[in-house]
């Protein structure tokens, strides 16, 4: 429910703070006092179309905002359908706001402080809110949401049903998938299978491993400078081996004699052993290195052809990564593929015939569940339709009648084959006409007055707003329209602007909308009404603006009714 609203540079509003209630919030006020304006700004708020004219005149900007709460049932509903739309929840919590700006007439809008466009904002709001009055019209009017309510008053039974069949239409569309694949090449068949035996035999015959590639490229690096590796062992390999000069000893002959001369050092004065030890060392790891020396010089000469084959390799993996994919990895998951297709394709025709009989049995399935959804469906809507139209007469449509019509698609969806359309004939002798197509605007409020009685508890929007309800509305009438608002009250919270003192009567909290000049300014104000100020408000209402002692204690009476119709309401509830 709204729990905060604040309103600032909106047409004669300066700006305004409004703290709601659960139950039945009434808005009353003279002609002309700005009750209009609430509903604008209201709209203005869920994301309705506005213009520049709706800002004050001389600010800046128009700014709307509003502080939502809620509790289960409807807090797991509001919460699922806000995270589908990417946004979440702080604490049961939504914050909506919305500012024009008048220099360029674009409007800002947040949800919980995060920028949304307008598409999202409207999005968001219809889980909160159901505006009803001047063909504001949201939720009711809307045939797949008029489906999802019938669904959610038909109870368990559809929503299981529903579940059942989201799994059928899964299986149904995989087995439709798989025969595509194979019975939609039709005549291309054997050109086919020639295109992918081609691209099998082009992988396979490449022979292709994991991380072959890694170690080809580190070949490839040092191959490439096979050059100046042989230039440079050759070198080294001279040194240690005396290659230089002829008659010149080598490292190796020079550290093997000096190891000679340690070993006399030695046997003359054993206190140096260590020496020659070490000495004797260094000559052996100094002619193994010569040795490896050699044989790396041995390998580089032994295979010149080696880089070519090596960049002739990695070309070959290029290209077929090229072709099939970025990876070896993805490379041979597409040989696995090609080789299951053809398995496929070359056994084709046994294959068509066991899909087909798949999906004809699924399609059995999915076509009795959608006929058991249909009568229950259908049983629910004459039980609503004949309950819209008993409440209808209540408020004054006595001739009216509600019919819901359920026709049949030839394709199957997540709600089965069904479509709903909410149809009424508000006179005798009119045919029905979809509910969305109703031109009045008071007409239309009872409406939906009736519909939110009847469906209150399938209904899943926490806050209802109705402007004009009391349109052409007296006596007894206007009584009824005022129990009814007050029945759905119990369970929704509703914002209604009326003339009626019969519907403020039956307030839980009352708002007087005002307007006033200051300084040569008029502006419009929102208050809530203290006891004695709501007598007097229904007092205005019943006679006019000659309030007497007769209109007061008329008023006081009809409040007594009220709150003690109330209190057997809410006794009969519990």
């Amino acid at each position: 429910m709204i729990t905060n609203m604040r309103i600032q540079n909106v047409a004669l509003i300066d700006e305004v703070e409004v703290t709601f209630a659960p139950g039945l919030n009434i808005l009353s006020g003279e002609t002309g006092a700005g009750k209009s304006i609430v509903v604008d700004s209201i709209d203005f708020l869920l994301g309705g179309r506005s213009s520049r004219d709706l800002i004050r005149a001389g600010a800046d900007f128009a700014h709307v905002e509003g502080v939502m709460q809620f509790e289960s049932p409807l807090l797991e509903f509001v919460s699922d359908g806000l995270h589908a739309l990417g946004l979440e929840m702080e604490d049961g919590q939504i914050m909506i706001s919305r500012t024009m700006h008048a220099d360029t007439g674009k409007s800002t809008c947040r949800v919980n402080g995060r920028t949304v466009t307008v598409g999202i904002l409207k999005d968001a709001a219809e889980l909160l809110v159901d505006l009803h009055g001047q063909h504001e019209h949201q939720g009711l009017l809307d045939p797949v949401k008029q489906l999802e309510m019938l669904d959610q008053f038909c109870g368990e039974q559809v929503t299981a049903h529903k579940a059942t069949l989201e799994g059928l239409l899964s299986q149904y569309k995989e087995t439709s998938k798989a025969l595509k694949a194979i019975a939609g090449i039709g005549n291309q068949r054997q050109e086919q299978i020639e295109i992918w035996k081609f691209q099998l035999n082009e992988i396979e015959s490449a022979d292709l491993k994991i991380d072959e590639e890694d170690g080809l490229m580190a070949k490839q690096t040092r191959l490439s400078g096979v050059e100046k590796l042989h230039k440079n062992s050759t070198s080294i390999v001279a040194m240690l081996c005396g290659w230089t000069a002829p008659g010149q000893l080598s490292a190796v002959d020079q550290t093997a004699k000096s190891v000679a001369l340690a070993a006399e050092i030695a046997r003359l004065d054993p206190t140096q052993e260590n020496l020659h030890a070490s000495l004797l060392d260094a000559h052996t790891q100094l002619a193994e290195i010569s040795q490896d020396f050699r044989d790396y010089l041995d390998e580089l000469d032994s295979n010149p052809h080696e880089l070519e084959r090596i960049e002739n390799r990695l070309d070959t993996i290029y290209k077929l990564k090229k072709k099939y994919g970025g990876t070896v990895e993805t490379i041979l998951q597409k040989q696995d593929e090609l080789k299951q297709n053809l398995d496929n394709l070359e056994n084709s025709e046994v294959e068509i015939k066991r899909l087909q009989g798949i999906r004809k049995g699924i399609t059995k399935e999915i076509t009795a569940l959608c006929d058991e959804m249909n009568t229950l469906r259908v049983a629910g809507a004459e039980h609503i339709a004949s309950a819209i139209t008993e409440v209808l007469a209540d408020l004054g449509m006595q001739n009216a009648k509600f019919f819901m019509e359920i026709t049949r698609k030839t394709s199957f969806g997540p709600d089965g084959n069904d479509q709903i359309e909410f149809m009424i004939s508000p006179n005798p002798g009119e045919p029905f006409k979809p509910l969305r197509k109703i031109a009045s605007g008071g007409e239309m409020s009872r409406l939906m007055l009736a519909i939110k009685t009847v469906m209150a508890t399938a209904d899943r929007i926490s806050t209802v707003i109705f402007d004009e309800v009391d349109t052409g509305v007296s006596g007894r009438t206007a009584q009824q329209v005022a129990e009814k608002l007050m029945a759905v009250s119990r369970t929704r919270q509703i914002l209604c602007i009326t003339h009626l003192p019969q519907i403020a009567a039956m307030a839980d909290i009352h708002f007087l909308i005002e307007k006033s000049v200051h300084d040569g300014r008029t502006s419009t104000s929102v208050n809530a009404l203290k006891q004695e100020e709501i007598i007097n408000e229904i007092a205005r209402l019943t006679g006019g603006a000659q309030i007497t002692t007769a209109t007061l204690e008329s008023a006081k009476e009809m409040k007594y009714q009220a709150n003690a119709l109330k209190v057997k309401e809410i006794g009969a509830i519990l």
